[in-house]
Formats: structure tokens, sequence, C-alpha cells
């Protein structure tokens, strides 16, 4: 019995089952986990500053050498239960040669915090940003947002808020950059799958935390980015928000990363030879 497009449950499952595709995944998580402890002792950095009262309601700033200098704020994913800030350290290393200071980003987890609260964390975190990034060499007119996974659903649903009545004070424009990697855009076959055991959205909290059914309302330029080596279902739901978006007045490119997997992608954010680090370099005007 299909359940949703022409998948059955099992089929389903299995488009979102990220590991059963990539058998190696694990090698991509020790690598990264050797590089993120490097940049974390080549680098310096300010850990675990508080933009919220709760436990993971935490950040890390990798400051540039410049002040007023560009930031990049970095979502981790992990399908909203899993991960942290701590394993993707190393995407400051890719950036610190440049003038921009480096953000990442941990946020509350399902199942104690349902979607509504994880984007409303990640809404606090960037207002907290725009207040304090100036004492960390960053430009708090100058911020950018990168996400991967989840937090490429993250990252989408920033583009999509309405920040002056989100808090007092924030500019309309607050974000001048906008790149999600392999995301998530349609949340209403993640509620239909076996991981909305442990997510437990109804259809509506599905539906209104579906980029695909809103507004980008951040007026800035907006990569989608996806590796064609990942599953029909990842490649689909890029291409439905590129659809979705590319007529509501903002400056939106999609790209299809050849050969790439679900994470070798990541690794392509900080490869400068990369299209999609390139892309980054472009929106954010660095030459």
């Amino acid at each position: 019995m299909f359940v949703y497009k022409q998948y059955d449950q099992e089929s389903l499952d299995i488009q979102y089952n990220n590991r059963l595709h990539v058998p190696e995944y694990a090698d991509y998580f020790n690598r990264w986990e050797r590089l993120s402890r490097q940049t974390e002792q080549e680098l310096p950095v300010i850990k675990d500053l508080r933009y919220g009262d709760l436990p993971r309601e935490r950040l890390d700033i990798y400051p540039s050498l410049l002040p007023h200098a560009k930031t990049l704020v970095f979502l981790h994913g992990g399908y909203w239960h899993m991960l942290d800030k701590s394993p993707f350290q190393f995407i400051a290393n890719g950036f610190h040669s440049y003038p921009v200071t480096t953000v990442l980003l941990t946020y509350p987890l399902a199942p104690e915090a349902s979607i509504d609260q994880i984007v409303f964390s990640c809404r606090k975190a960037i207002g907290w940003l725009y207040n304090n990034l100036s004492a960390f060499n960053g430009d708090p007119q100058q911020m950018y947002v990168a996400g991967h996974s989840a937090g490429g659903h993250l990252a989408a649903m920033l583009m999509a808020t309405d920040w002056p009545t989100f808090a007092p004070g924030l500019p309309v424009n607050l974000l001048k950059g906008v790149c999600v990697v392999s995301g998530l855009f349609d949340l209403v076959p993640i509620h239909l799958s076996y991981l909305n055991r442990v997510l437990q959205m109804d259809i509506e909290t599905a539906e209104s935390n579906s980029p695909v059914r809103l507004e980008p309302l951040n007026p800035c330029p907006f990569i989608v980015a996806v590796g064609e080596a990942e599953t029909a279902e990842f490649n689909d739901q890029s291409k439905e928000l590129y659809a979705c978006w590319k007529h509501k007045g903002i400056d939106i490119q999609l790209l299809v990363l050849p050969g790439q997997n679900h994470y070798s992608i990541v690794e392509t954010i900080v490869d400068p030879q990369s299209a999609l680090h390139q892309a980054l370099l472009h929106f954010m005007k660095i030459e």
C-alpha cells in the first residue's frame, strides 16, 4: 500500500535512511571528529556561549582576525534528534583564511523539544548574534547561514522568518545569504516515515514547518545544494523547494553536485575547489 507518492512504508523509510545508502558513513564522522579537534587546537575559539536558557542553546564562535568581518553561521544535521556542533568545528577551518567569523550552533533536540521549539531556538540564536556579533569581530549587517540536512531545513525556516515580528529591532533583511545543503523542506513524508517515532510530529506541525508551504520573507540570495548520489527523495526535496521559491522574487540557485552523497557533500563546503564552496564565497562577496 502506498503511503507517500509511489512509496510503501518500507520504501519510504529506506529513502530517508541515509546511513543505509552510505555504508561507510562512520568514516566521515571519524574524519570530521579528527579535523574538528585539530581546528579547536589551531584556531582561537570562544566555546559554549549561551544564546538562551535551555541546556543546548549554546554556540561556538571562531572570530575573524579582522574586525567587522562577514559571519557564517552553520547549523548541523541529525534529523532534529541527534548530534550537536562538536563534530562540525572543521567548518570554521574552511573559512578562517578569509575575513569571516564562523559560528557553530547547537539547538534543542527531539523528542524533548518539538520541531516548533527547535525552529524557535534557531531564530533566537540569530537574534542573539545580531545583537552580540560585534564583540567577536563579526558584522551583524553581514550575517550568512548554511545548514546541512535537518540544519538545511532550519536554515530555510530562518529564510522564512519575519524578523521584525519575531523580535523588535531586527531588520527584515537580517540575513544576507542562506545556503541549504541536502535539506528537508516538506516534512509530510518525514511525518509518515519511521523518523516520526522520535520526532512525534502531528500533520499540522509537519505542514506548518515545511518551507515549501511558506514564503521566503528574508530577501537575500539563496543556494539550494544536494548531492546527485543522494536518494531520489532528497533530490526531490531540494528540487521542490527550488521550484516553489524560484518565482518568489529572490536570487535562488540550485546546485546538484555530481557524485556527492549525503555525507561527502558536507566536505565540499570547505573544499576550495568545489562548486559549493565557490558559490558560498560568491554570495558572501569574497574574492
